[in-house]
């Protein structure tokens, strides 16, 4: 399980100090470091995305239906360009990501992204 990190920090001071200026710009308290959450899995429109630090948004969404009377399964993936930048517990679950405004990237989804996970990855708390 990887320590915690922050796509863009050069060095673990740099690192805290952008944790805490994201956390301000999503409206939540920063996690202390044995809470640092590392990803996030939900359920979106029938779709399971994941959300980890570090990397693009991703999810896939597997659709049922029947073809000459056999039950075929179909899976999509799904991309979003949008880069996962911290991740910050509570109820819901903020994801800062590197769209806009924070960059020029454009995504489907608002930043900070609002999600009720189904499943959380902690960073290692070393």
């Amino acid at each position: 399980m990887p320590t915690f990190f922050l796509p863009r920090a050069t060095d673990d001071d740099q690192a805290e100090r952008l944790y805490e200026a994201l956390a301000e710009f999503a409206g939540v308290e920063p996690a202390p470091p044995g809470e640092r959450v590392r990803s996030v899995t939900w359920i979106h429109e029938g779709a399971r995305w994941v959300a980890e630090v570090g990397a693009e948004l991703r999810g896939e969404r597997t659709t049922s239906f029947l073809r000459r009377g056999e039950l075929v399964e179909h899976t999509e993936t799904l991309t979003d360009p949008a880069r996962v930048l911290a991740v910050y517990p509570g109820t819901p679950h903020s994801v800062v990501t590197d769209a806009q405004p924070i960059t020029g990237t454009a995504s489907q989804w608002p930043n900070p992204i609002p999600v009720r996970p189904d499943a959380v990855v902690p960073f290692d708390p070393r």
